[in-house]
């Protein structure tokens, strides 16, 4: 056995239903990010530069090509001979598997791969949220409070804080109440998924909450409030800087325009904080001679023939001549084609845009009904999809197969 102070264990698993057809072959934490990361690259990122080496990824929608990413953790320094990153999925019963039935069930249905390093703490991530944090400063935070359980906060405006867990406390940041998306929330505190809890304690509440037939055994239902009623000790830790929930087409479009602003909050280019990637190498970026680019992010393998305006390009994306891009996200591999018009849209991998296209253009009345709740005003255009040329695509529209135009390729 291995003794180890603390180990992650990061839940990954997540269908991201609310991000449409980006998630449809895809599991969340594997969707690109500002240019040239994932969303996993962030919690994983935070892990190594906290000083935590041992990392169960916790994976059950659609994890090929989430698996394939990680790899062995080299890309995070986490190919370690005594820890490293580990993917755990679901776990497998005589001839029959047990789908995980919530995040608690999750954590419970490895409690072995736990034990294997005795650690004396915890630390539970979520595989969807955008941010740098210094785990470390918690442990500090929970060890000092004597702690069970410590969960990280965020400070939100009253207005919002309907929308997010909520944790009451008293002076001393002891949580008295946990509220989820109270009506009248009476605290700011927002609760980030992110928990440290002493192991022991934890142990203990997974089995006896896996025992409860009527428990949806999730963290924020069941084993938070079973521990407040036992009168544990839980504490919040205020965290400071920038954070978002990438959960939904809307979120995940705002925070890669949040890095082209002109004093981003979240500073990619930080080298004492650095966010690993394990982007594929590629050559140099090449803008033509009337390509342009104005506050945007362009990745390395790009070709750009046409102009960028306040927009994130991944790598291998191809701009035609003529091609206006503007406020949008273009995912890895996607093709431009020629004249072509793209406004505040998310073009999927590889997806390829026709000569002459319109992607986000202004609805018309003869348009057919279609459903903007996932999107709102962004267009999404599915990955590997085709988009014939001079096809016009009206804004929220969502593009997955023979739609306006548009077919898979």
């Amino acid at each position: 056995m291995i003794k180890k102070r603390m180990v992650a264990m990061l839940l990954a698993g997540g269908q991201g239903t609310r991000l449409g057809v980006l998630t449809n072959r895809t599991a969340k934490p594997a969707v690109p990010f500002g240019g040239k990361y994932r969303i996993i690259d962030f919690p994983l990122s935070n892990c190594v530069n906290s000083g935590v080496d041992t990392v169960g990824v916790l994976t059950q929608y659609e994890p090929l090509e989430l698996n394939g990413y990680l790899g062995n953790g080299s890309a995070w320094d986490l190919d370690r001979n005594s820890g490293g990153v580990y993917v755990l999925p679901p776990y497998v019963k005589g001839s029959r598997g047990e789908w995980y039935s919530g995040t608690a069930n999750a954590i419970c249905q490895n409690i072995g791969f736990i034990e294997r390093y005795d650690p004396d703490y915890v630390l539970i991530l979520s595989g969807d949220h955008i941010y740098k944090m210094d785990y470390s400063a918690m442990l500090r935070h929970h060890e000092e409070k004597q702690a069970d359980a410590t969960i990280a906060v965020l400070q939100v405006p009253m207005e919002e804080a309907h929308r997010f867990g909520i944790m009451n406390t008293d002076a001393d940041d002891r949580i008295v109440e946990f509220e989820e998306k109270p009506r009248q929330p009476r605290s700011d505190k927002a609760s980030m998924g992110i928990y440290i809890f002493t192991w022991p304690v934890l142990r203990e509440f997974l089995m006896r909450d896996d025992r409860e037939e009527s428990s949806e055994h999730d963290f924020g239902k069941n084993i938070i409030p079973a521990m407040l009623r036992d009168g544990r000790r839980m504490f919040a830790y205020r965290f400071e800087g920038y954070w978002k929930d990438v959960g939904t087409v809307q979120s995940l479009w705002e925070a890669n325009m949040d890095l082209i602003q002109d004093e981003p909050e979240l500073n990619l280019d930080d080298k004492d904080w650095r966010i690993y990637s394990r982007s594929a190498i590629m050559p140099a970026h090449y803008m033509g001679r009337s390509g342009s680019a104005i506050r945007s992010i362009v990745t390395e393998g790009c070709n750009v023939e046409g102009s960028i305006r306040h927009s994130v390009l991944f790598a291998g994306v191809t701009i035609g001549e003529g091609a206006e891009i503007s406020d949008s996200v273009v995912l890895p591999g996607a093709c431009i084609g020629a004249n072509a018009v793209v406004k505040k849209a998310i073009i999927g991998e590889n997806a390829s845009v026709g000569e002459d296209a319109c992607i986000g253009a202004a609805p018309e009345e003869d348009d057919p009904p279609y459903d903007t709740s996932l999107t709102g005003d962004i267009t999404l255009v599915a990955s590997n999809t085709a988009i014939r040329a001079g096809a016009r695509v009206p804004a929220g529209m969502i593009v997955n197969a023979d739609a306006f135009g548009a077919k898979e390729g």
